[in-house]
């Protein structure tokens, strides 16, 4: 670690880690290590029982995910863990099973511990050739747990030899048939929420030609401003790694202390809401360009690379129910909230998970976005003041877009309020979802021509209709409670759809992610869709500066 970035490092572990360890120390980690086997599929698993079908101490459940209690050595399902650890004190930490992965039950995620990592590092090295394993299972040790070959110079003992073998497997797998730019990101401690929106702004057009055209230079940003900490030079080393061709997993240490520092209020190791950080680092980048562009005004005409690609502006229209006067107001936006659309589904069924292949109605896109720009009357305690009639009176309102993005973010509201049992809940049920929108139908121009027909003059309310067209390019989907849950992202490359799961990268069908619960959708104007597929065989890179330079720790 070079020494003018010796404050970077790695998150520590959780408390409940910390405090296992403290009591324990190593011994269940040594315990184990004859237990890692490495599958065929080049994943590193736990094999701790003898019996052919693990399954759940509780239920019996054998399928999904099944975590490995380090106290007491019992399987337990996702939906049980939690509570084996509240009646059992001591029993925090497990394994899980098929990751390899230590996780903890009060945090709910994976949590990360440099010893663990080594034990099973140790176990992959060992299958390498020279070790006691044969040649066939060269390349089972250079598979999920690639994440871990930054850490060969940390002194786990690997000589020489087996070294320059696993540099040269990760240059093999440079040399994939995925898409440039599909980087997996480890999870530094129910960090999911910054893995699935990171991924999904690094591979928006607008955003990853910005940062890969070195539109921003970090060496020049720190002789400007002299800030060791900048958001933006963080981006910018996680855009250059992300495309730099190396496949194993990438760790954003610098970015989470940074945006920590930026969001002081958000700084802490429990899950975050994933739309909340994506609007805190829209925020950030605005902030930063501001500073640098000297320009601290807010005309609703921002150029920093943030509202480029993703600020819109809304239409708000108040009529007045005895007049018809009508108060319009612009809004800008990054993002637009929609409510799901509940209206074909029963109260039985409201929340129950609806796949798309069963006979339900079930709640769709172009259902959320009609219930968005639906005119809806206020209630009593929202009176407008009339200014024709000068009085307060009952009224209407009704959203219209006037001006869409370049990548257009659709955050659907999963979290249902209840006022009389005073509790919230999450909203499970699935919502189907196009791959190509148009956006025509929600203009404002469509919207003031449905209700006043031809009469009002075109050039004041015409929105260009080609632009309207839309590409879906990623999908962030929640799985899991209100409380506690996992996010992964979808990503569109070449009309192939990838799964990113922190770190772990694999090709999927589209049924799975119109299947998956989505939280946010990230479309992109069709232009820009094609010419992002076009290009994307070859990124320009400064050749002025090292991709990795502002990534110490991380090598």
């Amino acid at each position: 670690m070079c020494a003018r970035n010796s404050i970077y490092t790695n998150p520590k572990p959780c408390k409940h880690l910390a405090d296992y360890k403290l009591r324990h120390g190593f011994n269940t980690y040594d315990s184990i290590r004859n237990c890692l086997k490495t599958t065929p599929n080049r994943r590193t698993r736990v094999a701790k029982h003898t019996t052919k079908i693990p399954r759940c101490s509780f239920c019996d459940r054998y399928q999904g995910r099944l975590y490995f209690c380090l106290m007491c050595s019992s399987l337990w399902c996702p939906t049980h863990i939690l509570l084996h650890t509240q009646s059992e004190k001591g029993h925090e930490v497990a394994i899980d099973m098929d990751r390899s992965e230590l996780y903890c039950c009060l945090c709910c995620d994976q949590v990360y511990d440099p010893d663990f990592d080594k034990i099973v590092l140790c176990n992959q090295v060992k299958d390498l050739p020279g070790g006691s394993k044969s040649k066939t299972n060269r390349f089972e040790a250079s598979g999920e747990r690639s994440s871990k070959r930054k850490r060969l110079d940390s002194g786990i003992g690997l000589d020489l030899k087996k070294s320059k073998l696993l540099v040269s497997m990760r240059d093999r797998r440079a040399k994939s048939c995925y898409p440039l730019g599909l980087r997996g990101l480890n999870n530094l401690g129910s960090t999911c929420f910054m893995n699935s929106v990171l991924q999904a702004l690094l591979h928006a057009p607008p955003l990853r030609n910005y940062f890969l055209n070195d539109r921003h230079n970090s060496v020049q940003c720190r002789k400007r401003s002299g800030e060791k900490l900048c958001l933006l030079c963080d981006i910018d080393a996680i855009s250059s790694a992300m495309f730099s061709g190396d496949r194993t997993p990438y760790t954003p240490a610098h970015f989470l202390y940074s945006w920590w520092q930026h969001s002081s209020n958000l700084a802490s190791y429990e899950e975050q809401d994933a739309h909340e950080f994506f609007i805190s680092v829209l925020d950030g980048i605005h902030e930063k360009e501001s500073k640098i562009r000297n320009s601290g005004k807010d005309d609703g005409n921002c150029q920093c690379i943030a509202h480029r690609a993703f600020s819109g502006l809304l239409r708000s229209d108040v009529t007045c129910i005895s007049c018809g006067f009508t108060s319009t107001t612009y809004d800008p936006c990054v993002d637009i909230s929609l409510n799901m659309d509940t209206s074909n589904l029963s109260s039985s069924n409201a929340n129950k998970p609806i796949k798309p292949d069963e006979k339900t109605s079930a709640s769709t896109l172009s259902g959320c976005l009609n219930l968005f720009t639906r005119a809806e009357r206020l209630g009593s305690d929202q009176k407008l003041h009339c200014q024709n009639c000068q009085e307060l009176r009952d009224s209407s309102k009704q959203l219209s877009i006037r001006r869409l993005p370049l990548v257009l973010c659709l955050h659907i509201k999963r979290v249902e309020h209840s006022l009389v049992r005073k509790i919230s809940r999450k909203i499970n049920q699935y919502m189907q979802f196009p791959f190509s929108l148009d956006m025509t139908p929600y203009l404002s121009s469509s919207i003031v021509r449905s209700k006043f027909g031809n009469r009002i003059f075109t050039f004041e309310y015409d929105n260009s209709n080609s632009s309207a067209a839309y590409e879906i390019f990623a999908v962030i989907a929640h799985s899991g409670m209100l409380e506690s849950g996992h996010y992964v992202t979808y990503l569109r490359l070449k009309n192939q759809w990838y799964k990113c799961d922190d770190a772990w990268i694999s090709e999927v069908d589209e049924g799975i992610v119109r299947a998956s619960q989505c939280y946010m959708l990230f479309y992109v104007q069709k232009l820009l869709y094609n010419k992002a597929n076009e290009d994307s065989s070859f990124v320009r890179i400064s050749p002025s500066r090292d991709p990795f330079e502002s990534t110490a720790g991380c090598s």
